[in-house]
């Protein structure tokens, strides 16, 4: 199975879905969105290797929310690293007998949360030390956008109850989320499907999941494809 890094033609990504292999699918959204809860839920249905971000081993994430701008580089650039390591493990050790790699982060996301976070010029040294690492990674044949109001997104940060995240503001997510935005425009190589969710709960109603699950079956065009459910 191969990875191309350039543009796919529609009668490409067809023959893709036909062949019912997205090899690389990537789940993102703002924090709080679900993610990682549609990935884990999504591999139990495809014969998928997971790939999960382990932000819980970021030793910097707690201060990071208490003084964001003494240790956004520290956090930055921990994630920067621990993502390249689980990539690097992914696709270098890849099972002969797992048609996807299925993962809850894309690689530039580790950009776009640093852009929203760091000063110029530490972006600017961050942006160098990312293209070093990930230039010839693989892009994903699929990027999956769950889309959340802020509102929501809150209280499931809320609820979720984890201590480091409760200081986190709705500016801090709409700058995040307005940061994805942002990245989406210029994306041409690669299909992004974002997914307006409203009040969709795909963890608790087994419908609500079997119509995500539907849309990923689908093919769809290099660029943005916006669906929204009600």
């Amino acid at each position: 199975m191969c990875f191309s890094k350039g543009v796919r033609t529609t009668h490409e990504w067809l023959k893709l879905i036909d062949q019912n292999i997205y090899s690389y699918v990537t789940v993102e959204g703002n924090i709080g969105t679900g993610k990682t809860s549609l990935c884990q839920l999504l591999a139990r249905e495809v014969n998928a290797e997971l790939v999960l971000e382990e932000f819980a081993e970021n030793p910097f994430l707690s201060q990071f929310y208490s003084n964001p701008q003494r240790y956004a580089f520290s956090v930055e650039l921990f994630f920067l690293t621990e993502r390249h390591k689980q990539m690097q493990e992914a696709f270098g050790q890849r099972s002969l007998f797992q048609e996807m790699i299925l993962s809850d982060y894309c690689i530039p996301k580790t950009l776009i949360f640093a852009k929203n976070t760091l000063t110029d010029d530490e972006f600017n040294l961050f942006n160098r030390i990312y293209h070093t690492l990930f230039t010839n990674f693989p892009k994903p044949s699929l990027l999956v956008y769950l889309h959340r109001p802020v509102e929501f997104l809150l209280s499931n940060i809320h609820d979720r109850g984890r201590p480091y995240e409760q200081k986190i503001s709705p500016e801090y997510l709409l700058g995040i989320q307005n940061a994805y935005f942002e990245y989406f425009k210029g994306v041409t190589t690669f299909p992004i499907l974002l997914i307006d969710l409203k009040d969709i709960d795909f963890v608790n109603r087994k419908k609500d999941f079997q119509t995500i699950y539907d849309l990923l079956k689908r093919p769809y065009q290099p660029g943005l494809n916006r669906i929204s459910l009600h």
